[in-house]
């Protein structure tokens, strides 16, 4: 039986989903990394004022960073704002960042944010290592997409006497 406090350290609470790179990208591997965040940006991520539409991550000197990432500042930090596209450092293993770095380097992958979460009290993120899909790799995931609906709405109403 778990206690309460490990409960709570195991619990995600997803804050911002990147829904359009898995519409553009094909992933292949995911990393869960933390970021290194200033006091501000932490409040503002926890309400949920971030966009990652534009953002993506490199590998620069051995670290990894994420770029182009939009944190809103926070109303009541007018003393030291942040800036809000600034670079922040992701943490990961360096077998990790190598790893990336070789994929970045050789097969053409593209580094993307898919997800922003809480984990344990800490922001966490995570990248996906993924290649970017052609036009009709699109077209054959949306008409996969409504096929697999539409069967689920035929179950749904026969299962209704519909």
């Amino acid at each position: 039986m778990k206690d309460k406090k490990t409960e709570r350290a195991e619990a995600q609470k997803v804050l911002v989903q990147n829904r359009r790179a898995t519409h553009d990208y094909t992933i292949d591997e995911r990393f869960e990394g933390g970021l290194v965040l200033v006091g501000s940006e932490v409040k503002s991520i926890r309400h949920g004022k971030v966009e990652m539409v534009d953002a993506y991550a490199s590998v620069d000197r051995g670290e990894c960073w994420l770029k182009q990432m939009y944190v809103a500042p926070f109303e009541q930090a007018t003393a030291f704002p942040h800036d809000t596209r600034r670079a922040r450092k992701v943490l990961l293993h360096q077998s990790e960042i190598s790893k990336i770095d070789r994929a970045l380097s050789r097969d053409g992958y593209t580094l993307v944010p898919l997800k922003l979460y809480l984990k344990g009290g800490r922001v966490k993120v995570e990248l996906g290592l993924g290649k970017g899909k052609k036009l009709h790799d699109k077209r054959a995931d949306i008409a996969k997409k409504t096929a697999e609906r539409e069967a689920k709405a035929a179950i749904g109403r026969a299962r209704r006497g519909e």
